[in-house]
């Protein structure tokens, strides 16, 4: 088991803990500049910054460099890269309400409202359908991802794979978001949106993928190895893996759903990870997000407590450093604070009279995710 070793903070006479890096020495390559705390950070300025000075290099400037926000500090070696139009959905298939103006208005609408759905025999068995559908795309995504391979490319193949079956992309101008699955690459925590780069050899990347049928919305994530993956990047997804499925194995009518957090936060920091707060799992059916919310940390504030026929996603994002996080100025990629890697595992849940049913759950690898099958 790998165990996550803290750097210690460079600030004179403190040699706390760190995981905060400085984000010009990040952007420069320069390794080991640690932080304890923005307080020390900030003390010890005057001095630290003579480093940038002695190490910068002019970057060489070539036609095919893409730089959209050349202010911002990138907290990890991840930058933007182009993106592709958006895919175009063939008129026949039905659609959500936000499909041609990023507006889900049904789902505003109901902002606020803790009350969570029960869901009916027939919607249960069209929540059943659609998970399953979204699982198989997921599963033709999974195929696609080695070196090389560019994230827009998975883009085309889940948009693609999911329009064959009649379903629409549920990513797709949510609120605007240009594509039609997330593909968040190592420090990426979620909604990383798909570009040009290439995966790279050693890469972590999650592929996010919704579905929309017949009315109804099937969610589910998983985390993929690219290539030969450093130990410690391997134990990390594994952990994210086991803190799904500690989540799910707590699912059963009577549980509150503020206690899905204290196990899975429990499991991941006696495996030296964190898990991120500012994201939750959520209920889900003809709404793609509503209530119930489903916090993945402890002593959290969730309310309600499980009922025969909720349906809701349980997606523990878990981080190697810290569980802050920030977004790039594109209002969708979610960055860990401190550059360092995070993976995420998510599967749409229904809640039956004895327990749980894994609506997204894969029928072949004995139902495992395709990192323990490789």
């Amino acid at each position: 088991m790998a165990t996550i070793i803290a750097n210690a903070c460079l600030s004179p006479g403190c040699a706390k803990e760190a995981r905060l890096q400085c984000p010009t020495c990040v952007k420069q390559g320069i390794h080991g500049s640690y932080f304890c705390s923005q307080d020390c950070f900030k003390s010890n300025w005057k001095g630290h910054k003579a480093v940038h000075k002695k190490t910068f290099r002019a970057p060489v400037v070539t036609e095919n460099d893409y730089d959209p926000w050349p202010d911002f500090r990138y907290t990890g070696n991840l930058r933007a890269h182009r993106r592709t139009p958006r895919r175009a959905v063939p008129a026949h298939i039905s659609r959500p309400d936000y499909a041609e103006d990023g507006n889900p208005r049904s789902e505003r609408e109901m902002r606020g409202f803790t009350q969570i759905k029960v869901l009916e025999a027939d919607e249960i068995a069209a929540m059943r359908d659609v998970c399953q559908l979204a699982r198989e795309v997921l599963d033709e995504a999974a195929r696609a991802i080695r070196v090389d391979v560019t994230a827009d490319e998975i883009d085309r193949v889940v948009h693609e794979a999911t329009i064959a079956r009649d379903c629409y992309p549920s990513p797709l101008n949510y609120c605007g978001y240009p594509k039609s699955c997330c593909t968040s690459v190592n420090e990426i925590i979620c909604h990383g949106i798909p570009d040009v780069r290439p995966l790279e050899d050693g890469d972590i990347v999650n592929v996010d993928v919704t579905c929309f049928k017949d009315g109804f919305h099937g969610d589910l994530n998983e985390t993929f190895f690219v290539g030969r993956v450093d130990e410690g990047s391997r134990r990390l997804v594994e952990v994210a893996h086991e803190c799904l499925r500690l989540g799910i194995d707590l699912v059963k009518p009577g549980e509150r759903y503020r206690d899905i957090g204290n196990v899975i936060q429990k499991h991941a920091q006696s495996n030296g990870c964190s898990v991120v707060r500012t994201y939750c799992g959520h209920g889900i059916h003809r709404l793609f997000h509503t209530a119930p919310n489903v916090p993945h940390y402890a002593k959290n504030k969730a309310i309600g407590v499980m009922k025969p026929g909720h349906c809701f996603t349980i997606e523990p994002m878990i981080s190697a450093g810290s569980w802050k996080d920030v977004t790039w100025p594109d209002d969708w990629t979610s960055a860990t604070i401190d550059g360092k890697r995070s993976a995420q595992f998510e599967e749409t849940l229904l809640v039956t009279k004895i327990g749980c049913e894994v609506l997204t759950r894969r029928r072949d690898h004995n139902g495992k995710p395709y990192f323990m099958t490789q």
